[in-house]
């Protein structure tokens, strides 16, 4: 008793146990036979669990018995069948989900690992997989999303029942062949089943390695467009420029400017030379006014002797012209006076006031000799602040002596005053002095009373916890050393009661020995 089921993946053949589970069995084989579960989706698949299917709505939540198309609507789903009890041990065993109250209606499942005990007794096992287990390995590694749904339908296409013992019942009408698919079955929002996922297949070799170039060009573009190196990740070197090295560093630009104008106009030629030394870096960039004259060039020139140099011509793959054309809106900055400066120099000019920048602005137009004058007096505005930060510093010698004066000046004029005013007066200060030190006194045996209770509580819960823990500890004691002293006391009892038991024994076969011995003597 076998069924054929043709999925996505390949072909999967069920043998079924028709006498230990005789209406799961039936049910199965009259379903395939009526075509209920082509295209049915397995809609949940659990790695190395499970793989759920038999819901032609693909929902999880549908799926009917053949025992409603008999006896109407109260028969949608039938019991669960539960002796003998079949266990899920095997790899690839068939089983009948449970739908709830111990019912069973179209949906079975095919376990994907061996051993799986916890859908024991709760699910019945009604068949096994005999051929097909490379399916099985496929569609445990497929992938799904958190609902455990393949991202890839995985459907059955058809099934074929190889041989069934059970009779056809009335009322049943089985199509002659497979039913044809509608789009509402087949649309199920994801990757079609036969939809091509490897994009790369088909494709040679040089093909792909093109792909993985463009791919890290793009990524290695847009890294220096983060950085900052270039304008656009998009940007392309210009088609007009050609680069020229290997060159003599005796070659000038107007040497290659003259060398290159029979092909065309040349906008710009430029040796590169080092910034501190000015000595040629032998190589050049030529830009031409069309692209035509450039190509010519470059087709003409390569490996041409120049000043006993065999020179290489190639188109520019540089873009730092644009990208310096786009900072400095098409100037360079000729010399350091026309460089931006940085904000902290700008920061670190001192302030001028509203007017004296409109009057600095007024005679910078008219002459030179007054922004000096400013400059000279912001220098020694700077200059008398620092001497005036060095003189209160409190390790210069004569600002400490200066502090110290001032401060003895202003206790002579408060004894002075103190003096002035008479013994009525001190009386006065004499007692607020007084009551200022009672209060203080007082204050300080308030904060020392409070310190010795909070010492002394602390005290007391030390000993407390001290006296819970040793007598917990002497309770434990006292229970291991009585639960020790009873298994002793129990075991010596059963030693002396197996001794004693051993010690009748052979008593009562003595005895027993020696009276057979005694009747046998009387015997002869």
């Amino acid at each position: 008793m076998a069924v054929l089921l043709e999925t996505t993946l390949g072909d999967i053949v069920i043998d079924l146990y028709p006498k230990e589970r005789p209406r799961c069995c039936l049910n199965f084989l009259k379903l395939c036979k009526l075509k209920y579960y082509n295209f049915c989706l397995f809609h949940s698949v659990q790695r190395n669990f499970i793989a759920q299917t038999g819901d032609p709505s693909g929902s999880g939540n549908g799926g009917e018995s053949v025992f409603r198309q008999l006896y109407g609507d109260q028969a949608r789903y039938f019991e669960m069948e539960t002796t003998p009890r079949i266990k899920h041990t095997k790899l690839g065993a068939v089983s009948m989900v449970n739908n709830g109250a111990n019912m069973h209606g179209s949906q079975f499942f095919i376990t994907l690992s061996e051993n799986v005990d916890s859908l024991d007794g709760m699910h019945t096992v009604f068949g096994e997989v005999s051929e097909g287990f490379d399916i099985i390995t496929k569609l445990s590694e497929s992938f799904t999303d958190k609902e455990n749904r393949p991202y890839q339908d995985i459907r059955i296409n058809h099934t074929v029942v190889l041989d069934d013992p059970f009779d056809d019942p009335d009322g049943l009408t089985f199509p002659d062949r497979s039913p044809e698919p509608t789009k509402e079955q087949l649309d199920s929002g994801r990757i079609a089943a036969d939809e091509e996922v490897d994009k790369d297949k088909g494709k040679t070799e040089e093909e792909l390695k093109e792909e993985l170039e463009s791919k890290e060009s793009k990524a290695n573009a847009q890294i220096l467009e983060m950085v900052g190196d270039i304008p656009d990740a998009d940007i392309k070197p210009p088609e007009n420029v050609l680069f020229v090295c290997k060159l003599n560093p005796v070659t000038t630009s107007d040497d290659l400017q003259i060398i290159f104008s029979r092909f065309g106009q040349i906008n710009s030629c430029e040796v590169i030379k080092d910034m501190k030394t000015e000595e040629s870096l032998q190589y050049a960039f030529i830009e031409f006014e069309r692209v035509e004259d450039c190509e010519q060039a470059y087709f003409k020139m390569d490996n041409v002797l120049i000043d006993d140099r065999r020179i290489h011509v190639d188109f520019s793959q540089s873009v730092a012209k644009l990208n310096q054309k786009q900072k400095f809106v098409g100037s360079f900055p000729s010399s350091s006076k026309d460089k931006p400066k940085p904000r902290h120099e700008e920061d670190r000019q001192p302030k001028i006031s509203s007017r004296k920048q409109e009057s600095s602005e007024s005679d910078s137009s008219s002459s030179s000799d007054d922004d000096k004058l400013l400059k000279k007096r912001q220098k020694k505005q700077k200059n008398e602040n620092k001497n005036s930060k060095r003189e209160r510093s409190p390790d210069n010698y004569k600002y400490r002596k200066e502090r110290d004066r001032k401060q003895q000046r202003e206790r002579s004029r408060s004894r002075s005053r103190d003096c002035e005013r008479g013994p009525r007066h001190r009386s006065r200060d004499k007692d607020q002095v007084k009551s200022r030190r009672d209060r203080s006194r007082s204050h300080d045996r308030e904060t020392k009373r409070d310190r010795s209770r909070s010492r002394d509580k602390t005290k007391r819960d030390r000993s407390r916890s001290h006296d819970r823990k040793s007598k917990r500890d002497r309770s434990r004691s006292r229970d291991r050393k009585t639960k020790r002293d009873r298994s002793r006391s129990r075991d010596r009892k059963t030693k002396r009661n197996r001794s004693r038991s051993r010690d009748r024994k052979t008593k009562r076969d003595r005895s027993r020995s020696h009276d057979r011995h005694s009747r046998y003597c009387d015997r002869r």
